[in-house]
């Protein structure tokens, strides 16, 4: 994945690498110093959440957990290399580029993906995957890291085919 992002990005300048809170974060994190030898500019690291801007949220609860975004005040002109952990309907992506249009507008917006499962809702693609999965109704993919989960693995549970 590293190397792909290297490919699209040689010509940034001062590019912005976010992961979308929770997982996305560790995995951007694990991308980030492979990719900054490589970079014209430096790479800046920052995180987003996107729980305000689900278009579920009322289906969440009352009290949902948002945990931190931190983002550049402008990202006017900036190349955004949205990390995530799973691309499944493109709901998650589709909140992550409403909240990034909330601080600018970059010149250049991609989104790398450890996992593509398919099943878009939406008219959305990653530019880098680190590997496709194909998923029934009612599966399950769960990535896991050592940061939070004490364990490197993607976790595929297939649905009951009862």
């Amino acid at each position: 994945m590293a190397s792909e992002l290297v490919a699209e990005t040689a010509d940034a300048t001062a590019p912005v690498l976010v992961g979308i809170q929770r997982r996305g974060v560790e995995l951007a994190e694990r991308l980030a110093p492979l990719l900054e030898p490589h970079l014209a500019g430096t790479l800046r690291r920052d995180t987003l959440d996107i729980t305000l801007y689900r278009d579920d949220l009322q289906a969440i609860g009352p009290r949902p957990v948002v945990r931190e975004t931190r983002l550049p005040p402008d990202l006017d002109g900036a190349t955004v290399i949205i990390v995530d952990d799973v691309l499944f309907t493109g709901r998650t992506v589709r909140a992550a580029l409403d909240e990034i249009a909330d601080f600018g507008r970059p010149q250049r917006i991609l989104l790398a993906v450890l996992v593509d499962r398919g099943g878009r809702e939406l008219p959305i693609a990653a530019d880098v995957i680190g590997v496709r999965v194909e998923t029934g109704p009612g599966d399950q993919v769960n990535v896991l890291v050592a940061e939070l989960d004490g364990e490197d693995a993607v976790d595929l549970q297939r649905a009951d085919a009862s």
